[in-house]
């Protein structure tokens, strides 16, 4: 009769990382193997980054790194140690909403909401660095975001009436953009 062998158990590795996400210093916990997606929506609980394609073709999952915006299915979450991390919840100034998701609730510009917070986050940067974009610029910028819902007009829209008021513009959407063409 042969001798039985106990079965050791592979101890399982935890990845421990310091990082900044949105303002906040945190140390997380986490298999290795994680995407910055799935740390954030897993480990760190922050939900507004949506899983899409998880190929890095719709834009969904787009977070800012260092301020630029980021593919978090594409990116291991054990490289951002020392980086700073921005989700959607991260946009809003305490309980005040970032002009952009005030535009876009206001226009009607995200249906489902589920490609919206990458975008959220794409217009900010550009805002950031092209103050006045041109429509063609916010074509340009948002190229990478894939809403399946609307037809992007709405989304283009809030984007330039966020511009506007971001710059001290006193701006009001146009009835149409609200109400359609009469």
């Amino acid at each position: 009769m042969k001798p039985i062998k106990k079965k050791t158990k592979a101890k399982l590795e935890k990845a421990h990382i310091r990082l900044r996400v949105n303002g906040e210093q945190v140390e997380v916990a986490f298999a290795p193997h994680k995407t910055l997606l799935e740390v954030l929506r897993e480990d760190l609980r922050l939900t507004g980054t949506k899983h899409g394609c998880e190929l890095g073709e719709c834009g969904c999952c787009a977070v800012l790194v260092d301020g630029s915006p980021v593919l978090s299915c594409l990116a291991l979450g054990v490289a951002l140690e020392g980086h700073e991390v921005t989700t959607v919840e991260g946009m809003t100034d305490g309980t005040k909403l970032h002009p952009l998701q005030e535009a876009f609730a206001e226009l009607g510009a995200a249906q489902c909401g589920y490609c919206t917070p990458g975008i959220l986050l794409t217009a900010k940067v550009l805002l950031e660095k092209v103050p006045r974009p041109s429509r063609d610029e916010i074509k340009e910028a948002l190229g990478g975001n894939i809403c399946r819902c609307t037809g992007y007009i709405k989304i283009y829209e809030a984007v330039e009436l966020a511009a506007a008021r971001l710059t001290g513009e006193k701006a009001e959407p146009a009835e149409e953009s609200i109400y359609g063409w009469q």
